[in-house]
């Protein structure tokens, strides 16, 4: 890899669950580093209003122990994005 090119951790994985990174020139100016920028918007977008249906949620007494089961694995999957978002901004402001 030369010095001009760097690294990006997408904020997606394989279908197998390996990290997926895009190889650049640094600018951010590919399009797929656009669309990954879409996508993180997107999640973190999700985690927002994930995080105001748990409150609603979990403020009823009447939800049930299934409506919380699938809303605590949405919000570890929610968590998971967010981690990865803010783990690959952090790199690319630390340069």
């Amino acid at each position: 890899m030369s010095e001009s090119q760097t690294t990006r951790l997408l904020p997606w994985v394989s279908p197998d669950g390996k990290t997926c990174v895009l190889l650049s020139d640094g600018r951010g100016e590919s399009g797929l580093s656009r669309v990954a920028d879409r996508i993180e918007d997107v999640q973190l977008d999700m985690a927002d209003g994930l995080l105001d249906h748990a409150a609603d949620l979990l403020g009823d007494d009447t939800a049930t122990d299934r409506q919380l089961r699938f809303l605590g694995e949405q919000l570890s999957a929610a968590l998971r994005d967010v981690r990865r978002v803010a783990e690959s901004r952090g790199v690319r402001l630390s340069r």
